[in-house]
């Protein structure tokens, strides 16, 4: 069974009742669990909502680097990813190939990010582009030896992934892999341990071969594994397997 470790189901074009049928379609191809990402605190009550009737998934909280009009207080952040219903803080993190004109107020962000899931207990959940050398070193300077987390829709190189490895971080791998242009992703994600690889779709965008532009959904996580499990040259079942323990283990999950 699978499980997708970074969606944004409020985010997709669907009603209710249409996204009901997005998750039973994913259980349907073997996705058993979903996390809902957060990249906005002003969306985040409507995001809970959307995904209260679902059992199977999970939510984190926190503010995208490219969201950092709707940036929060730390005192703010603290008080709602304090939840028991939150298992992740994020997505936090630094894009200076978009935005490299608010790096002052990212890095403001990012720290307060680590600092909230040091309080917690809760991994980090990175969004990383561009901003390869400040990612590592704020992650260094500021987590708790007890903080872990995943970069999640990995692109960066393997000297990015072997460092945020020797942190105790996870590298996620989303449907970008499969494009003919990623190469040089596809090279990094052969030397990448299994005991460090989630999978996902970050949906509703990046959706992999064969659906290559059009909205993504959980249920491509499978495509995404497929074609990673022929990267490295092992089993699907044991892809989905490891992959999926591991997801359970960073986000301390039960599984049902």
């Amino acid at each position: 069974m699978f499980v997708d470790s970074h969606c944004h189901l409020d985010r997709l074009d669907k009603s209710p009742e249409q996204l009901a049928e997005v998750i039973h379609f994913a259980q349907q191809r073997g996705v058993e669990h979903f996390l809902c990402v957060c990249v906005s605190v002003n969306d985040f009550p409507a995001m809970m909502q959307s995904i209260k009737p679902f059992k199977n998934v999970s939510a984190s909280c926190g503010v995208h680097p490219l969201h950092q009009d709707e940036a929060c207080t730390y005192d703010e952040l603290l008080s709602m990813a304090s939840s028991d219903n939150i298992v992740a803080i994020g997505e936090t993190g630094l894009d200076y190939f978009y935005s490299a004109d608010t790096k002052d107020v990212q890095l403001t962000s990012f720290v307060d990010h680590i600092k909230v899931a040091n309080v917690l207990n809760k991994p980090l959940i990175i969004h990383t582009r561009d901003a390869r050398q400040d990612t590592i070193s704020l992650l260094k300077e500021h987590k708790a030896e007890h903080t872990t987390g995943v970069l999640h829709c990995f692109t960066e190189d393997w000297d990015m992934a072997q460092a945020a490895i020797e942190l105790g971080f996870y590298i996620s791998i989303s449907g970008i892999v499969t494009f003919k242009s990623a190469q040089a992703l596809q090279d990094v994600v052969r030397k990448i341990p299994l005991e460090n690889l989630l999978i996902e779709t970050d949906s509703p965008w990046l959706a992999p071969v064969p659906y290559r532009g059009k909205q993504n959904q959980p249920g491509y996580v499978r495509e995404v594994g497929e074609f990673i499990a022929q990267l490295k040259g092992i089993s699907v079942e044991e892809l989905a397997r490891v992959t999926t323990e591991n997801f359970y283990r960073l986000f301390n999950i039960a599984k049902a």
